[in-house]
């Protein structure tokens, strides 16, 4: 027998949903078996699996001990780095400066030291995450960056949060703001660019077409232009699609490829300047949520990154 105490992270969930995250080694057949012979309760009670959770409930299933053994949480971010650069931070979010040649998540290949176990490292040590406190929720990030960006992410530190957030991304009303250096001055100062994008999974490269073709799924890209500098300019870039890759395959596209970027890039220009990573840096957040958001209050900001490197080193601003 499994018994379960529902804390404020586990709320608002169906019940099916917190026990996959609960127990993730009981089978989701073995699971809907249980609920239909009753072996799961909730307060004592035989219960619907889509039964939302409250603060409070206890939730017991009913089955062998080797079945229902406990939950390993995952400590591998015990040995990620402490280097954090917090740029905002309050009781439901933290947003911080990503470096460049740091992974958001781990991909499977690399080490323990992403983005997202530092920042669990860092709320671990202030006693803001304890996982064996928590049967369903972990801190995690609302956005990713290539390995190679830097700038802002934002992660949810409750599990509330991390809804609203999500939620808001999905409907618009994260805006986020990028600041990239092009090879070549446009020819408009600002301009709304529509284009047709496609992934290549096997090479982990898009396409993209000015015309809808099939497989190709629309993107829109916004730029606008700040200053120059012999051949170089400084863009600032607003996405209303977030596809992969959209911002370095999208301005490529259009000849104002990003300085330093390896995979869409000028190659020659790369090496004349000198730049071998990409000069994109995710630059600005800001927040449009409905006033019945509990994080209605973050509307009042605008968090800004640190000035980053490649703009020192090519002389803007």
């Amino acid at each position: 027998m499994k018994k379960f105490e529902i804390n404020e992270n586990d709320q608002g969930q169906r019940l099916d949903k917190f026990i996959s995250k609960a127990m993730p080694e009981l089978p989701k057949s073995m699971m809907y078996r249980l609920i239909r012979k009753k072996d799961i309760k909730l307060n004592g009670k035989r219960c619907e699996i889509s039964v939302r959770l409250e603060v409070g409930d206890i939730v017991t299933v009913y089955v062998k001990d080797e079945v229902a053994a406990e939950k390993k949480h995952d400590m591998s971010f015990l040995s990620a780095g402490e280097d954090l650069d917090i740029v905002f931070e309050n009781e439901d979010i933290i947003v911080v400066n990503k470096p460049v040649a740091l992974d958001s998540h781990s991909n499977g290949e690399t080490s323990a030291d992403t983005l997202i176990n530092r920042i669990k490292l860092y709320l671990y040590t202030k006693h803001e995450y304890v996982p064996d406190e928590e049967s369903s929720f972990a801190p995690a990030l609302c956005s990713r960056l290539d390995r190679n960006t830097c700038g802002l992410v934002t992660a949810a530190k409750n599990a509330a949060s991390l809804r609203e957030l999500n939620s808001a991304i999905r409907n618009g009303n994260v805006h986020k703001i990028y600041h990239c250096i092009a090879v070549g001055v446009p020819q408009q100062s600002s301009a709304v660019l529509n284009a047709y994008h496609k992934k290549d999974e096997s090479r982990n490269t898009v396409r993209i077409l000015d015309e809808p073709a099939d497989g190709f799924k629309p993107i829109k890209t916004g730029y606008r232009f700040l200053e120059s500098n012999g051949g170089l300019s400084l863009l600032e870039v607003r996405l209303y699609t977030g596809r992969t890759h959209q911002i370095r395959a999208h301005l490529a596209h259009v000849g104002l490829p990003v300085l330093g970027d390896g995979k869409y890039g000028d190659v020659a220009a790369n090496k004349r300047y000198g730049m071998f990573r990409q000069a994109l840096c995710a630059y600005s957040l800001s927040f449009e949520l409905p006033e019945d958001s509990p994080l209605h209050y973050l509307n009042e900001l605008r968090i800004d990154a640190p000035k980053p490197d490649f703009e020192k080193k090519y002389q803007f601003g």
